[in-house]
């Protein structure tokens, strides 16, 4: 997945956009999406959902499957937050706020109107924002937003630091594959037991084989005398587009306008 979607990074259609523009764009639909109420949320996880998809071409059964972790995630930790319980002697006090109970012994469980709500917001703004970082991730290469980031006089010690993650990641992803396509060259996978052994083996062999090929990573930087801070190359070959700026700047204004719309409206 993760070779793939830097892959969609590299050939997107809206590639040739300057980096800078959509990491600014990224940022601060991001800032609206933490600040705004569910509706806004919601028109701005479709609107992200047209850029990424219409726009930058990016395959709707990559961009859902990615939606659909996030919604999963979200889904697992918002029961907490709805699900309530009291002893039998204090549900005079919580009847307003709940929707739906039972009563288990001494104790009623129940559906917290609060608390939905409350899980409703959560559930908004976590796909609001994961929708601008999935724009930037899929149609941004990395290698772009740390030269941005350069450029733009953030620490060399922090973009160093986020090109060693990233390299990371793919050594583990290598490793892992290696490793799972040797234990199921031997059937290591053939029963429920047999998985469960090979799966812990596995494990154990993955942070020895990966710290492993780290160090060599490590030694070869060190063999071609690296001493100061990664520099990438790439050729600045960007073609900003007019109708691209003038509906970033229109639908980000419209959705601020909406937010405060909304806003006075509660408070008249």
């Amino acid at each position: 997945m993760s070779l793939q979607l830097d892959t969609l990074a590299y050939t997107n259609r809206l590639r040739r956009l300057p980096p800078e523009h959509k990491l600014i764009f990224a940022f601060t639909t991001l800032a609206i999406s933490l600040a705004s109420h569910p509706l806004v949320q919601i028109l701005m996880a479709l609107w992200m959902g047209i850029w990424t998809v219409i726009y930058a071409r990016i395959p709707a059964g990559v961009y859902f499957k990615l939606l659909t972790f996030t919604i999963v995630f979200c889904l697992t930790s918002l029961p907490a937050l709805m699900v309530n319980g009291v002893t039998i002697n204090d549900l005079p006090n919580v009847q307003l706020d709940s929707w739906y109970g039972l009563t288990l012994g001494h104790f009623y469980i129940y559906i917290s109107h609060h608390g939905s709500i409350q899980a409703l917001g959560i559930l908004t703004r976590a796909l609001a924002s994961v929708s601008c970082l999935y724009f930037l991730m899929l149609t941004v290469p990395f290698t772009e937003i740390l030269q941005t980031l350069r450029y733009l006089r953030f620490p060399v010690l922090l973009t160093d630091l986020l090109l060693l993650m990233y390299r990371f990641i793919f050594i583990l992803l290598n490793t892992a594959e290696e490793l799972w396509t040797a234990q199921n060259s031997r059937g290591g996978y053939r029963t429920w037991r047999s998985g469960m052994k090979s799966l812990a083996l596995l494990i154990g062999q993955l942070l020895q084989r990966t710290l492993q090929r780290y160090s060599q990573f490590s030694l070869g930087l060190q063999s071609r005398g690296f001493v100061s801070e990664f520099r990438v190359w790439h050729p600045r070959r960007y073609r900003p587009q007019a109708r691209y700026i003038i509906e970033a700047i229109c639908g980000c204004v419209g959705l601020i306008g909406l937010e405060f719309w909304r806003n006075a409206g509660i408070f008249t």
